[in-house]
């Protein structure tokens, strides 16, 4: 919103709005695939932009995933080395089960959200959607007597639509593996679209995107240090305090930064 608000100032960019920025902006999608990560919201941490360099999204609907994806559960279980593997080719893709390749194509073949969960319990095993969700929450709960219950609620319902209990017993361990720290695709599809408007910005706007970053950061001394030199490497120019140039927030002259006084110590 910061750096909204200084890219309105701009001559022409009054009516500048987040929300209205093309979602298939090849400048966007650049920046994150160099994993030029700092201050992008969600992947910013080595790990994640770690993946995100592995994974390299050229579109939206890629981005949603990873933000799921980097999570306890698909990183203890090994999913997203399978994730990476099948989407650079390097993996052939299978899947967990034929009836539901339908619900796990677009994640190739992995369980990436919570409503993936929900949809496997109400094919394989014929329950309804408010039985899966408590079968989700147990799951996240870990206890070890409900889930044996819901265990072999899973594999005689599986049974019931013809599938191999050993087969579905197999899908059922694997869920547990995940569910417990899975996303919705909704909250994943949120944080997803917060990531590529900053990463937006960022392409774009680097200017008052730095100064915006550097105003939120203002009272964490390691933080500004990092993102002035950040800004040295993108070949923006940091300019120190001016009683008569400097407001309370950092700004944008021209083509510089220009430090703000609350950042000041003491």
């Amino acid at each position: 919103a910061d750096a909204e608000r200084m890219i309105r100032r701009k001559p022409g960019f009054e009516g500048f709005d987040v929300n209205a920025i093309p979602i298939d902006d090849e400048k966007t999608y650049d920046l994150l695939c160099e994993g030029d990560t700092e201050g992008v919201f969600q992947v910013e941490s080595s790990g994640m932009t770690d993946l995100v360099l592995k994974l390299k999204p050229r579109t939206f609907r890629e981005i949603i995933p990873l933000v799921a994806l980097y999570r306890p559960g698909p990183l203890q279980s090994g999913m997203v080395d399978d994730y990476v593997g099948r989407k650079s080719g390097a993996t052939k893709t299978e899947y967990l089960h034929p009836t539901i390749v339908d619900l796990t194509e677009e994640t190739l073949g992995v369980i990436v959200y919570q409503d993936q969960v929900l949809q496997i319990a109400q094919k394989m095993a014929g329950y309804s959607l408010g039985e899966a969700d408590l079968l989700r929450r147990a799951m996240g709960k870990k206890k070890a007597e409900e889930m044996q219950k819901q265990r072999d609620r899973f594999v005689q319902g599986s049974i019931s639509n013809g599938i191999d209990g050993g087969e579905a017993g197999h899908v059922f361990d694997l869920i547990v593996e995940f569910a417990g720290y899975g996303f919705p695709k909704a909250h994943s599809t949120a944080y997803a679209y917060i990531t590529y408007q900053t990463a937006y910005l960022k392409a774009h706007y680097p200017e008052e995107f730095m100064a915006a970053l550097l105003t939120s950061e203002k009272d964490n001394r390691d933080k500004i240090i990092r993102h002035i030199n950040s800004c040295k490497e993108m070949g923006i120019s940091v300019l120190p305090p001016d009683i008569n140039e400097s407001r309370s927030d950092f700004t944008v002259p021209g083509s510089n930064v220009r430090f703000g006084l609350a950042a000041v110590k003491n």
